[in-house]
């Protein structure tokens, strides 16, 4: 009998083993495949529970390591007041850190501005990761209950999280540097500041491929993730470390993530230093992207009044914002040549290129030529190229042809395309073409303005923009 239980005993573990094995495989593909836009059940009570009770947020104390194997990362635990982490890594990570303000508070506007300016795809692609920085913990509970009320079903869905980091973490905040002749209160609120966005960029580490900060009262324009996504896409193969999408302050600020840790640690090291952005020029250089890269226009914009520095006014606007981004040109990767007489650095790339920089040369004869060859053929729907600045409005092409090309050659004299076809001529010292694609029969390979006639005025051209026909899903995928 005893020997007949033992075979009943075997038989059982042995065929738990198979069913084990299936649903261990389940499991992990079912991980591995999970849409974004729905969460696992077990997530789903455990987001739940955060809804309806907030203030028990100790419960949901975890410590960042255990959510990434980075060894890079500072050791912080963190207190999760709102949403956890879903497993796979999104396209980008938007940080915000907010403190409590004695005039406005702009925090919930901000993240319905992120929400309703993003379509239904862009969305899948985005986490949004709130730092709520103050010590007050009932301003913070507080908060949190207005924002788990008004955005419970992006918490549900894995795109809203809200993180504290606990007062205990921070350095001390008293006695400290008196850099620039800045108030003891003015050093304290900007050092503990650079150690608010320090522990943001920290636990942000591993959510996406790249990350970008806001400050807590930005307005976004429309469509921005698809505007961010054909620029990164047309720098491909070049080298940077941090690309801006605003000219104020720490908004629209766009890194890697792989460089978080580094740029977390270095807030640290430097908190009592000097103010959060003036870090952040010193981590670019000190990380070789010798010059500002910033994109127009502006993604993003400042929509406060009052500061979170004592309540001051600040009105500051960027008069670059656009509202609709999905107007970004989407250069696609070339190189550029030009036998115009260059003026010391003002190269051609620099017209090439959606930055604040243009290309200036001196006085172009009858035949000379601004080239630009494709790293590939492309579909191009769009050309426009204006030239001159307000500041020296006569440094215009005055006479010239824009011309696209094709069958691209190796010669002695660098590439170039055998066979042109003539799009427009330049008036005023612009040109632009639409339909391009439908106007012409073949891909083009390259871009060439043409000089008709000699001029004595130097050439300065600002922008060169184009528009590819490749649908807007290529840049969300």
């Amino acid at each position: 009998m005893w020997k007949s239980v033992d075979k009943m005993r075997c038989f059982r573990k042995r065929s738990m083993f198979p069913f084990l094995g299936f649903l261990i495989t389940f499991l992990l593909f079912f991980n591995l495949y999970m849409d974004d836009g729905y969460v696992l059940e077990a997530e789903k009570r455990q987001l739940g529970e955060t809804l309806m009770h907030p203030g028990n947020s100790e419960r949901y104390v975890h410590t960042f390591r255990d959510l990434s194997n980075f060894s890079g990362t500072i050791n912080v635990t963190y207190r999760y007041l709102a949403g956890i982490p879903l497993p796979r890594k999104k396209y980008l990570t938007i940080g915000l850190s907010s403190v409590k303000r004695k005039k406005g508070n702009y925090l919930l506007e901000t993240i319905k501005s992120i929400f309703d300016q993003s379509s239904y795809e862009e969305l899948k692609e985005i986490v949004v990761v709130v730092h709520l920085a103050d010590f007050d913990l009932a301003w913070c509970e507080n908060l949190v209950q207005e924002i788990t009320r008004k955005f419970a079903h992006h918490i549900i869905a894995g795109r809203l999280l809200v993180i504290q980091a606990p007062e205990e973490y921070y350095p001390s905040l008293d006695g400290l540097k008196r850099n620039y002749n800045d108030p003891e209160d003015r050093v304290r609120f900007r050092s503990k500041q650079n150690v608010d966005y320090a522990f943001l960029l920290n636990f942000c580490t591993n959510l996406s491929h790249f990350y970008m900060m806001l400050e807590d009262d930005v307005r976004c324009s429309r469509n921005f993730l698809t505007g961010l996504k054909k620029v990164i896409t047309s720098r491909e193969g070049s080298y940077w470390v941090m690309l801006e999408f605003s000219k104020l302050g720490y908004i629209g600020k766009l890194y890697h993530s792989r460089d978080l840790p580094r740029l977390a640690h270095f807030l640290l090291m430097f908190y009592q230093e000097m103010p959060c952005d003036w870090l952040l020029i010193h981590f670019r250089g000190l990380l070789a992207q010798k010059d500002v890269i910033r994109f127009k226009p502006s993604l993003f914009q400042h929509m406060g009044y009052y500061s979170s520095y004592k309540g001051a006014e600040n009105k500051l606007k960027d008069d670059d914002f656009e509202e609709d981004s999905i107007d970004i040109p989407d250069n696609p990767p070339a190189s550029l040549y030009t036998n115009i007489n260059v003026f010391e650095n003002y190269d051609a790339t620099k017209a090439y290129s959606t930055v604040d920089e243009y290309f200036w040369g001196k006085p172009p004869c009858t035949g000379d030529f601004f080239l630009i060859i494709f790293n590939k053929s492309t579909k191009i729907s769009r050309i426009k190229i204006v030239t001159g600045t307000e500041d020296r409005q006569n440094d215009i092409l005055h006479h010239g042809a824009l011309e696209v090309g094709q069958k691209s050659v190796d010669t002695k004299q660098g590439r170039q395309c055998t066979s042109y076809i003539t799009l427009g001529e330049f008036k005023g010292g612009s040109i632009e073409v639409d339909n391009v694609d439908h106007k012409i029969g073949f891909d083009i390979e390259c871009v060439r303005l043409v000089v008709t006639a000699t001029q004595k005025e130097w050439l300065i051209i600002r922008t060169i923009s184009l528009w590819t026909t490749q649908p807007v899903s290529q840049f969300i995928n």
